[in-house]
Order: C-alpha cells, then structure tokens, then sequence
C-alpha cells in the first residue's frame, strides 16, 4: 500500500508543478489570434498543436487563408478558414501566426501576406511564423537584424534578408517568435502564448 500512496503523492507533485509552470497565472482570455493557413497543403501539426495549445490559455483563434472554407492539411486534416486574407484588419488581432507546410510559399510573394505581417509588426503585435512560413516574415522585411530559425531550406532566404539565422527549434526576438518545423509545434505555442500573457 505504501509504494501506491508514494506513486499518488508524488503524481500529485508532478501534477501540481505541470500547473504552476504550465502557466497557472497566464492567461489569454481576450486575446484573439490569426492563424494563417495555405489554401492547400497546410502542415497538421503546425497548425493543431499550436492551436491547442493557445486555446488551452484561453485565446480565441481565427483562422484565414487565400480562400475560405474547408482547407486540407498536408496528413489529411481538415480545417476552416473564416476569413480570407482580403478580409483580415490586422487591428481586430493581437497576433499573427503564419503556419509552414509545403502550401504556405504560396505566400512568399503575395503582396496581401506580407503587408498583413508588416502591418502586424509595426503595430506591436506579436508576429509568429513555422518552418518554412519565416520567409514571409523576411520577405516583408522584418527579420533585419532579428534572430529567427526555420525548416532549413529557408535559411539562406532569411540571411539574404537580414535576418539572424539561429537552427534553434524555437527562436524569439521582441515580438516575434520563429519556429523550425513540426516537432516544435508545441513549444512555439506555449512561447506565443508566454509573450501574449507578458512573460519575460
């Protein structure tokens, strides 16, 4: 019986350490975010995990893309955009999260992407971008002289812009937050939501 109640008493600990640190007093409730989907080809992980991650804290999430409607990712997930992007008022958010998959390089040269992440950026708000999203980021011009990671095959875009090029998984500079690819889907969730909630 003693090894149980040792197993319960320290599941609790754990349990209770995962609350404190998991961000107890952070709170998103009234913050509303822009999720930035391809209109095909969105990758899952990236886009659901971070998602869920955010939406845990409390912040409501809208989801846009080049078209709106049902829009499938790149394992088979679907997901909705409310929006499109000729729809979105940079103002109505408080971030801007642009989701990586083989799809969103359909945004690294369309001139309403990137004056959505301009616009985002020079009004305060956080900007976030995954895998190969940050070039949108730099091809708008905001990664001058930030440091910024990415799915590999953006980095010569990103340093041939200004930008810092750290490898990291997850990479925050100010308000803008960068992330490498799938697996860091949660991390960079929970770093938007730390910058959103005010954490250092």
């Amino acid at each position: 019986m003693r090894p149980v109640l040792g197993l319960i008493i320290t599941l609790i600990v754990v349990i209770s350490g995962c609350i404190s640190q998991g961000g107890e007093n952070l709170k998103l409730e009234g913050k509303k975010i822009l999720m930035i989907i391809a209109s095909e080809n969105f990758r899952d992980e990236e886009y659901f995990n971070t998602k869920e991650v955010l939406e845990g804290y409390g912040a409501q999430i809208v989801t846009a893309s080049s078209r709106a409607g049902e829009i499938k990712g790149m394992l088979g997930g679907s997901a909705i955009a409310e929006k499109t992007l000729d729809d979105v008022n940079v103002s109505d958010f408080d971030a801007v999260v642009f989701v990586g998959g083989t799809g969103a390089a359909e945004y690294f040269n369309n001139e309403k992407a990137l004056s959505i992440a301009r616009d985002a950026y020079n009004s305060g708000k956080v900007v976030a971008a995954i895998c190969i999203a940050p070039s949108i980021l730099a091809n708008a011009g905001i990664l001058g002289n930030k440091n910024v990671t990415s799915f590999p095959s953006e980095k010569d875009n990103i340093q041939s812009k200004g930008g810092i090029y750290t490898g990291d998984q997850v990479s925050r500079d100010g308000r803008i937050i960068t992330a490498s690819g799938p697996a860091a889907a949660r991390m960079f969730g929970e770093e938007i939501a730390k910058v959103l909630g005010g954490e250092s």
